[in-house]
């Protein structure tokens, strides 16, 4: 009995000595937060924000195994391959925009090229009926791999074969049906897209309809090929049996890339532009990318000196005003944007000269739009899909990555052997060049940045959904640096997108008296359908991280 007592007394102070410990850590973390005024929402370490909780989540994992951001980034990137896998994959391409520690900003541009094999006709087939272009025709060589390696050997951390295990885990137990996959398998147009193509194997019923909710997807034949890419490294999908089975099948599905188009592939690496607006520079990823025309938009907006009164009474519809007429005149120069190494048009770079935007500026008129011959625009199809994760670690070390395979579901070409879905990237060529050229890269929207405020304020973002990429990020830009407005909150309001003929398309909810009021100014509304701009950000401001995944993909973020 004395022994029993005995026990019953130790058990007794342990329990209070381990309960005293857990009450003075939780204090030691408030009291941490408070004194560095950081909220109940913001992190103090590092922090990701992809597209999804679940790839969110791995990529923090990563990280708080001693993984770099950059290891967060491919962990996220891979995860949402497998959870979005509209969105981006193996077989397709990234940008990603990277500021280590020094403050030293490069871009590491792995974007899909021009088969040394293609269609001769291929630009008069463009299609401009919707935003989907299905086909082997438009398949670019893929880059992705490539890309992580070349980040992963300058920036990583962890084995290169860590990366893969949750998401090749993920692949082959499998998941249930995603929520924002199954929102879009509902529209008609993807319905009969999915339904009438190879990718119908992995995402119909046995009677051939698409997958609905209350199942679960496995994706086993991408789980083999990331487990041997994996163990063997990308050299396996360049040169090896990887790339052999894939080239098989692409050219089965009456493709025209071949081996030598794997291993000819190189990624490019540069330093990224800086920009300055305001007190903060902005870094952005040279053309072929987008970064150009978001960099134009936002020196235009800055000259307006905008503030949160922008958004009282009339104000707020001549800011908006503003900004579409600055939008309008940036689609006039997309044909700017093209791949510097086979182009003899002139560089993207005076879209950052102050006295090329001063003057646009200067045309734009306070109380009315004009035609479509104002802003030089020549029409293009426009379409949506892609990806974005941000990533920022307890080193420093940021990163801003948008992948891509194009449209959604790229090209519609599934690749049974590997269990890749392949990129439709050679179709962004159409309504924005002449011509097309062996090993080129085609014009981008994809604008992966980071900003640095001289405050030493940080803050990575980029967005996905095609021709809507540029609207999105700047419009949360916007919003954050001179409208007052949160992250949270510049990223969730409702855009105005102009689309590739200059009508104007309302996202639900937008202000009807703005709205009103842009018609009385002469701005056509569009009938736009798809509003699938998504923005994923994180900033650090003041010792606190904020991060921001967009719910319009039902995305949620994680730190710690």
């Amino acid at each position: 009995m004395a022994k029993s007592k005995r026990w019953l007394l130790y058990c007794t102070v342990f329990s209070a000595v381990l309960c005293a410990a857990v009450a003075l850590i939780c204090l030691c973390v408030a009291s941490s937060l408070v004194d560095r005024g950081c909220s109940g929402g913001q992190f103090q370490r590092a922090a990701v924000s992809a597209d999804s909780l679940k790839c969110s989540v791995i990529g923090r994992n990563m990280l708080q195994q001693g993984g770099s951001a950059v290891d967060g980034a491919i962990a996220a990137l891979l995860c949402t391959s497998v959870v979005n896998p509209q969105s981006m994959g193996l077989g397709g391409g990234s940008i990603i925009t990277i500021r280590d520690k020094t403050g030293k900003v490069k871009v590491y541009n792995s974007r899909e090229t021009v088969p040394q094999s293609f269609s001769a006709n291929l630009l008069n087939r463009c299609s401009t009926a919707g935003p989907l272009t299905s086909g082997p025709d438009w398949i670019g060589v893929p880059g992705e791999l490539r890309g992580y390696e070349a980040i992963h050997k300058e920036y990583g951390k962890l084995p290169w074969a860590k990366l893969f295990e949750p998401s090749i885990k993920l692949a082959r137990d499998g998941l249930p049906m995603p929520a924002f996959l199954r929102k879009l398998l509902k529209y008609p147009i993807i319905k009969t897209q999915v339904e009438g193509s190879s990718l119908c194997e992995i995402l119909c019923n046995k009677n051939k309809t698409v997958l609905s909710k209350n199942v679960t997807i496995k994706f086993p034949k991408l789980a083999d090929t990331m487990e041997t890419i994996a163990q063997q490294g990308p050299d396996v999908f360049y040169t090896g049996k990887i790339g052999l089975d894939l080239i098989q099948d692409i050219r089965a599905a009456g493709g025209t890339l071949k081996m030598e188009d794997l291993k000819t592939y190189k990624v490019r690496v540069d330093d990224a532009w800086e920009v300055p607006l305001g007190n903060t520079k902005m870094y952005i990823p040279p053309p072929p990318a987008g970064g150009a025309l978001l960099a134009f938009i936002l020196s235009l907006m800055n000259g307006y000196l905008l503030t949160p009164n922008s958004l009282d009474g009339n104000q707020k519809i001549q800011t908006y005003h503003r900004y579409i007429e600055a939008v309008k005149f940036a689609n006039g120069q997309k044909q700017s944007i093209c791949d510097p190494i086979f182009s003899d048009k002139k560089s993207a770079a005076h879209l950052m000269n102050s006295s090329f935007i001063n003057h646009i500026r200067e045309m734009i008129s306070p109380n009315f739009t004009h035609p479509k011959s104002y802003y030089n625009i020549k029409p293009s199809s426009d379409h949506f899909g892609t990806t974005h994760v941000s990533v920022l670690d307890e080193d420093g070390l940021a990163v801003s990555a948008t992948s891509t395979i194009n449209s959604i579901f790229g090209g519609a070409i599934y690749s049974q052997k590997t269990g890749i879905i392949l990129n439709n990237e050679l179709a962004d060529f159409c309504g924005r060049a002449d011509s097309v050229k062996a090993g080129e890269q085609p014009p981008s929207s994809m604008t992966p940045v980071i900003l640095q405020s001289k405050s030493g304020g940080l803050i990575l973002i980029g967005g996905s959904g095609g021709s809507m990429i540029t609207t999105a990020v700047a419009m949360s830009l916007i919003n954050r640096l001179w409208l007052g407005m949160s992250l949270k909150d510049a990223i969730a309001a409702p855009i105005a997108f102009v689309d590739s003929k200059n009508n104007v398309n309302f996202e639900d909810h937008f202000d009807k008296v703005v709205i009103d009021g842009l018609r009385a100014l002469g701005h056509s509304v569009g009938d736009w359908k798809y509003y699938f701009n998504v923005v994923n950000a994180v900033e650090k401001e003041s010792g606190c991280i904020t991060a921001a995944s967009d719910r319009r993909k039902m995305g949620t973020e994680a730190g710690y």
